[in-house]
């Protein structure tokens, strides 16, 4: 409770000097730590990461930079985010960079920060992207490492966008401290809720920030778009997982998803669900082992889905949609109701079990080809991705589509993203 304390505390100071004197200037994106470099990936490092087959040979070190900055609550509260910025550095790459956002996908791990340079996915932004000249930044979100919020809002698009808009305007404080030079062009990218994350945040800079931030491209990778209309689906891979956790941060924000906890969930899981994610000692293994979600006799999505909630509560979702405040809420989470300027990748693996491409992706292409657009592409993946793992879905499908979305999809999405940002570099 006390870092906690002091944590919002400064939150405060920081929002206290940036009003001083009267002034409207906004606060978000005000560093609250000093930008120190951790640790320097070398060149070496990132071409035995495995990803130089996709990424091509490093062309610069990659300097590891943790932030500390002011973004708002879901409601607009005082509050903060932490995350890394990832500077390219040596030889050759002193040049103004273009500067890459990006979004991660979902966490449950409520101490997990990207500023690590040991880190899975930072390595693999690392390697694609700062390693090839890119600035990037990447926000751990509200609720996660130094954040003093109480939750994640997770898949709430406005917090979401907040917090990738916010981490780039503490992108360009922290450059400005240690003396880096960015040329102004800014990507946008995303993975999973990431994708979702990041499209959020490119709908609201078009709509109302393009004076101050000018966004030239927009990858969205395997991202959950048309939330509402998921709700009609099967249930997902992971279903225990991601769809609690929406559900009781969109209690939270709306107040109106369900009128007691008991009238949702299903004992045990009722007794703990509202606090579990992210968890402060649990992953996702450990979450099952130990019986705080359903899995550990192996139960598929549906019966984990019947596991955790009341009949009644999944039943009104599905006959009742017009009315339903589950599906209202994911409608104010829908992405599908805007017009890019600049140029937009959509990427997926037709075969993810998890965010399904049908569901979104397509969905997300349909509306943006209905109004008439040229500068969106979307791309299938899933063809490389059983060429290099064609022999795993033949011999063992269950551990095939367990890695799909995790771990055999991202890095080819995140290929195609490469190409796309370094036609505006």
């Amino acid at each position: 409770m006390i870092s906690i304390r002091l944590r919002l505390s400064a939150v405060g100071a920081a929002v206290l000097l940036a009003s001083c004197g009267g002034s409207d200037t906004n606060h978000n994106g005000v560093l609250l730590e000093t930008p120190t470099v951790i640790a320097t990936v070398t060149k070496a490092q990132l071409d035995g990461s495995g990803l130089i087959g996709l990424s091509g040979p490093a062309k610069c070190d990659v300097q590891v930079i943790p932030l500390n900055y002011v973004t708002p609550g879901a409601k607009g509260e005082a509050s903060n985010a932490s995350g890394v910025l990832l500077l390219p550095t040596g030889t050759g790459c002193t040049a103004a960079a273009p500067l890459v956002a990006y979004a991660k996908g979902t966490d449950v791990q409520k101490t997990r920060t990207l500023a690590n340079p040991t880190d899975s996915e930072t390595g693999l932004l690392a390697a694609m992207y700062a390693g090839q000249g890119y600035a990037v930044v990447a926000t751990d979100y509200l609720g996660f490492a130094k954040s003093g919020y109480s939750y994640h809002p997770y898949l709430h698009a406005a917090s979401e966008a907040t917090s990738v808009i916010d981490s780039i305007r503490a992108a360009r404080n922290a450059a400005q401290v240690l003396g880096a030079s960015l040329n102004g062009k800014v990507m946008l990218t995303g993975y999973s809720q990431g994708g979702h994350s990041s499209m959020a945040a490119h709908r609201e800079i078009e709509k109302n920030l393009s004076g101050e931030i000018n966004v030239v491209a927009g990858a969205h990778l395997a991202g959950p778009y048309n939330l509402s209309g998921s709700m009609s689906y099967p249930p997902i891979a992971g279903y225990q997982f991601f769809v609690p956790y929406f559900i009781t941060a969109w209690q939270k924000i709306y107040g109106n998803l369900y009128s007691n906890v008991t009238t949702a969930f299903k004992a045990p899981y009722s007794d703990w669900i509202e606090t579990l994610l992210p968890s402060s000692t649990l992953n996702y293994t450990t979450l099952v082992t130990s019986g705080k979600l359903p899995g550990i006799n192996g139960e598929t999505p549906t019966q984990a889905r019947d596991a955790l909630f009341q009949a009644a509560y999944i039943a009104d979702i599905t006959t009742n949609p017009s009315t339903n405040p589950v599906v209202a809420a994911a409608k104010q989470n829908d992405l599908l109701d805007w017009s890019p300027k600049s140029k937009v990748l959509l990427c997926g693996g037709s075969g993810d079990p998890t965010v399904s491409p049908a569901v979104h992706q397509a969905v997300m292409k349909a509306a943006f080809d209905a109004k008439g657009l040229t500068n969106v592409t979307s791309v299938d993946v899933n063809s490389t991705i059983e060429l290099f793992y064609g022999t795993v879905k033949t011999s063992a499908p269950a551990t095939f589509y367990g890695n799909y979305h995790g771990t055999y999809e991202p890095p080819f999405c995140h290929a195609q993203a490469l190409v796309l940002f370094n036609q505006l570099k």
